[in-house]
């Protein structure tokens, strides 16, 4: 896959994972105190995780042919994470 059609792959990856924080937020506003504390917690989580990401792949889109393939390294490190946490929070 080219560099190209790989960022495009994590933006709309990216995307559709924003779009489920946004849920998770809506559904924070139907939990109990508790509940919706903790949720909330994640959901901070989840957009520092976002940002984080965000940031990667702004490196991506930045890198030479040099140093491409160790900025496509960093995106999917932070992406898998983002997945991985986002997975937990959904069980």
């Amino acid at each position: 896959m080219d560099k190209k059609a790989y960022q495009e792959k994590i933006e709309a990856q990216l995307k559709e994972w924003q779009a489920e924080v946004d849920k998770l937020k809506a559904q924070a506003q139907g939990k109990s105190a508790d509940a919706k504390v903790e949720y909330e917690k994640k959901v901070k989580e989840l957009e520092k995780k976002m940002e984080l990401s965000k940031e990667k792949l702004e490196g991506l889109k930045k890198a030479g042919e040099s140093t491409w393939e160790e900025a496509k390294k960093d995106v999917e490190k932070e992406t898998n994470e983002l997945k991985a946490q986002l997975r937990d929070i959904l069980k």
